[in-house]
């Protein structure tokens, strides 16, 4: 949960109905025990969600090289649930958050943004059903 609250942007993975994977980078808030993220109201990871809604999201921190030792220094997360969609006070809530995290001292012209921008924006929670973690020191 520590690496969840802490990193800056994860990668969202699903599946479609092309047959394919798809990893996209996302910024996202962990609150309320979920991982929330915004988006326009259309386009691939929205298209997969609608097909299957099972993602994995990837978060990566402190990552270094240690070149010496032919490896990297990081710890990692990966969480697995499912993506649903969010309306009313739980979508404003977390955008109002995600403007905290990247720009809490703009956040009166975040919210702001956020009314104007409500009905291009959708908002999701990747629900967590298990978590996995490894680290190197």
């Amino acid at each position: 949960m520590a690496i969840l609250t802490k990193g800056s942007y994860g990668i969202m993975s699903t599946f479609g109905e092309n047959g394919y994977s798809y990893g996209v980078p996302l910024s996202y808030v962990y609150t309320n025990g979920g991982v929330y993220f915004h988006c326009a109201t259309v386009g691939q990871k929205l298209d997969n969600i609608d097909f299957n809604n099972r993602v994995s999201f990837c978060v990566v921190t402190q990552a270094e090289p240690l070149p010496e030792m032919f490896s990297m220094r990081y710890e990692s997360v990966v969480a697995f649930g499912t993506a649903v969609e969010v309306f009313n006070q739980e979508k404003t809530d977390a955008l109002l958050d995600i403007v905290g995290k990247y720009a809490p001292e703009h956040l009166e012209a975040g919210k702001e943004y956020i009314h104007r921008a409500a009905e291009k924006t959708r908002v999701f929670k990747i629900i967590i059903e298990h978590l996995t973690g490894k680290a190197r020191e």
